[in-house]
């Protein structure tokens, strides 16, 4: 018999497993109108937590997506939650990122977002930053600077991270001779990029990443971020660290209720795959 956990009072991921918002942004507000949802520990199919999505009971969401379209429509329906979007929008081809729209119409849908959310409730990603046999440092400077141009006025923070190579994910990337930057690449696209979001008024930071950018201004990420939530909400947060994240992760503690393996995107450096 499956052990069941009663779960509120948490900030709620939206979801670091799949694309919720793209793909089962239906499946979410038939949820939230039922009041909550049960979820299969990933490691041990006998635990089901079952998770309240009560307004009193959420101290918030996080959304993690790369194409929120489906949800702008519905979007009064968060009105009694605290919330906020990261949206990954990068310069990719879909030889990468297999089943997205095109560039443009998604910067659009990031504008609509924001104009309809709120700038604060949407964060930019550029992430993962990789290189391969065709993309190099220019080529992220190039489209870094063009997207900025296109996105700062509707986003008030942009964070990237470098790509990290997975067991699940290694045949995939090296088929296409992607890699991580070296350091010395590293640095030289962490300057560019301080630079560039400076000028736009953008504050820039790291995921999870060991290296120490301070010195380009660029501090280190909390992607789920209590402080944000509640000062979205006006009501200040009790929060810890995410102890299950990485040791350079500032991500606040949160309970995700995606699944693996089920996002159609395809992106070949995903470990959600």
């Amino acid at each position: 018999m499956a052990v069941v956990k009663t779960l509120c009072g948490r900030i709620i991921s939206v979801s670091r497993r799949t694309d919720v918002p793209a793909y089962f942004s239906d499946w979410f507000f038939n949820r939230l109108s039922e009041g909550y949802v049960e979820v299969v520990n990933p490691f041990n199919p006998r635990q089901i937590r079952h998770i309240s999505l009560l307004p009193d009971d959420v101290e918030g969401f996080v959304f993690w997506t790369k194409d929120p379209a489906p949800m702008l429509d519905r979007l009064r329906l968060l009105d009694d939650y605290r919330y906020y979007f990261l949206f990954t929008l990068n310069p990719y081809g879909n030889d990468i990122e297999a089943n997205l729209p095109p560039k443009q119409t998604l910067i659009n849908t990031f504008q609509t977002l924001s104009n309809a959310a709120g700038r604060d409730r949407v964060i930019w990603r550029y992430d993962p930053l990789l290189l391969s046999d065709t993309i190099d440092t220019g080529f992220h400077m190039k489209n870094f600077e063009k997207m900025t141009e296109q996105l700062s006025a509707y986003t008030r923070k942009v964070i990237f991270s470098f790509v990290d190579h997975y067991k699940k994910t290694k045949s995939t990337m090296e088929a296409l001779s992607i890699r991580s930057p070296q350091t010395e690449e590293k640095l030289i696209l962490a300057e560019n990029f301080s630079r560039i979001a400076q000028g736009a008024g953008l504050a820039l930071e790291s995921c999870a990443e060991d290296i120490d950018l301070s010195p380009y201004s660029i501090a280190r990420a909390s992607c789920i971020d209590a402080t944000l939530l509640g000062r979205l909400g006006g009501k200040q947060i009790a929060y810890s660290k995410d102890k299950w994240q990485r040791e350079f992760c500032r991500c606040s503690s949160s309970v995700d209720i995606g699944a693996y393996r089920s996002c159609r995107t395809g992106c070949v450096y995903c470990y959600a795959r």
